[in-house]
């Protein structure tokens, strides 16, 4: 009969040494991975929005502004895509214009990264802070969407764009019941300072109006453009936008 060769205590160790290292990778494999698990939480639909609901408070409390203005404007410019970039180039939720990111941030120390959630909705409500101690409402609007230049050639009687009125007629209503009081002071450092270059982009070649605005470009369907005939009726009747020339020979 063939004897076997005794069990040695060097291969009894190192089959218990082979064991532990294939139940300690089995446990590796079944444990969770807690780092990818926080991102994939922080990542999540709901953590973005209280993350963007904090961003908004915060906007709205520094400049003294409702914070239905700030997602007001939010939706019509991105749809809350943070990484939105316009044909024009405007930026981030709020839809900022590079020229005027450089000075709002370089004014309220907001950083270098224009995409930043929190950075471009604070640019964004200091923007809309600017423009409503500039025109009121529903004016500021218009401005934020057209340019200031844009809109006080408005009240001299050159008309706004269809894209400016739709914006108008989709933003005021829920801007309604949200414009006083406001708090805080002003965020505007410089009265001047829209007219310098630095704040607004050139006319566009080729285009037909001269939008020089945060936003170059605002997200709106076509199909909300009110026709030429609608556009009257699509601004508030408390409020004109627009003065009415005078004909010549008519008594004033």
């Amino acid at each position: 009969m063939q004897r076997h060769a005794p069990f040695r205590t060097a291969d009894r160790q190192r089959a218990g040494h082979r064991a532990c290292l294939l139940l300690s990778g089995l446990f590796l494999l079944g444990a969770p991975d807690t780092t990818q698990a926080a991102q994939m939480q922080a990542d999540s639909p709901s953590a973005a929005r209280a993350s963007i609901d904090a961003h908004v408070a915060e906007a709205a409390h520094r400049f003294g502004i409702p914070a239905a203005w700030i997602r007001a404007v939010m939706r019509a410019e991105s749809g809350g895509d943070r990484a939105a970039v316009s044909p024009k180039g405007a930026m981030g939720l709020m839809q900022i214009m590079p020229a005027t990111w450089d000075d709002l941030s370089a004014r309220h120390a907001l950083g270098s990264d224009p995409f930043d959630p929190r950075a471009n909705i604070l640019a964004g409500a200091a923007y809309l802070r600017e423009l409503h101690d500039r025109y009121g409402a529903p004016g500021f609007l218009a401005a934020y969407n057209a340019g200031p230049g844009r809109y006080e050639a408005s009240l001299r009687g050159r008309p706004l764009p269809a894209e400016t009125i739709a914006y108008l007629a989709m933003l005021t209503p829920a801007i309604d019941g949200q414009t006083a009081p406001l708090t805080g002071r002003p965020a505007v450092a410089d009265p001047q300072a829209w007219r310098s270059a630095a704040l607004f982009v050139s006319r566009a070649a080729g285009r037909g109006d001269d939008r020089t605005g945060a936003t170059g470009e605002t997200r709106i369907d076509a199909a909300t453009v009110p026709a030429d005939a609608e556009v009257a009726t699509a601004l508030p009747p408390r409020e004109s936008l627009f003065v009415t020339r005078q004909r010549t020979g008519e008594a004033p």
